[in-house]
């Protein structure tokens, strides 16, 4: 196994500008509470890349912990861009099997209409396809319905007491695996929704 160069996280400012289409005024954050991080992870591809993700500032060292220790594991993200690379699109963004947070939208569980902690930056959805999010028979993305069988422990899944799970509970977020009726696998958040 070839050795990995050190891990590395660059944290910056965000303007609206760069946001684009994944937040708009009326959002319950602004561009100046959310933060861009320039973060390591390892590929499908058994090599180290940098991503970049736009977090609450009041989460971003939450979030260089995990990715540090997903790092150190090499456990496999396929892509990690903000929201605003898919014109703040969720469906394509997920399509795409990115790893992502920030996204100024409305939770998709059911109930009433309420801000989904993404619109927050508290957020961040891991490998869409590998981790579908699942209500009755609508899988989201529809990729993702070939990994349906949770037992089946494939590269890049949120299992849980696997890697991934692990490494979000030790900063005491939550695993939106665990939801009766209506899981989302590939969801994490530190505000339980």
């Amino acid at each position: 196994m070839q050795a990995l160069p050190p891990f590395h996280v660059a944290a910056g400012p965000v303007t609206a500008a760069e946001l684009g289409r994944s937040w708009h005024p009326g959002c319950p954050v602004g561009p100046s509470e959310l933060r861009t991080l320039r973060i390591s992870f390892v590929g499908f591809d058994g090599r180290a890349h940098t991503g970049a993700i736009v977090v609450h500032r009041d989460v971003a060292g939450d979030v260089t912990i995990v990715f540090r220790r997903l790092y150190v594991a090499r456990f496999p993200i396929r892509r990690m861009q903000p929201t605003a690379r898919y014109g703040g699109s969720d469906r394509r963004s997920m399509a795409a099997d990115n790893t992502s947070a920030f996204n100024c939208r409305y939770a998709s569980a059911p109930g009433p209409k309420r801000w989904s902690a993404h619109a927050f930056g508290k957020a961040i959805d891991v490998n869409t396809i590998e981790n579908p999010y699942v209500q009755g028979s609508y899988v989201s993305p529809p990729a993702g319905r070939v990994f349906l069988d949770r037992s089946r422990h494939r590269p890049g899944m949120a299992v849980a007491g696997g890697v991934l799970v692990r490494a979000f509970a030790s900063v005491g977020w939550l695993w939106g695996g665990r939801w009766t009726g209506t899981p989302d696998y590939q969801h994490f958040s530190s505000t339980g929704g």
